[in-house]
């Protein structure tokens, strides 16, 4: 999935001012997973994806780097 992805969804996050645990329980996830999606350690599930996407309102296009956000 590589650098675009952990580099969104930080600048997502960071941009509607929601902490990593914050965000964890917003899509159901454990804590702490947000934090290695961020750093590469880990990938999300495609379920993960989509709730990530939904959550942010944007494509998964540009959630994963395919399609530039809005910045």
């Amino acid at each position: 999935m590589g650098t675009e992805f952990k580099n969104n969804l930080k600048f997502l996050r960071q941009e509607r001012g929601i902490g990593q645990v914050e965000l964890a329980k917003k899509i159901g996830v454990s804590n702490g997973i947000i934090s290695l999606w961020e750093n590469g350690l880990r990938e999300p599930s495609l379920a993960s994806l989509v709730s990530i996407a939904l959550f942010f309102n944007v494509s998964l296009d540009e959630l994963v780097g395919m399609e530039e956000l809005k910045k």
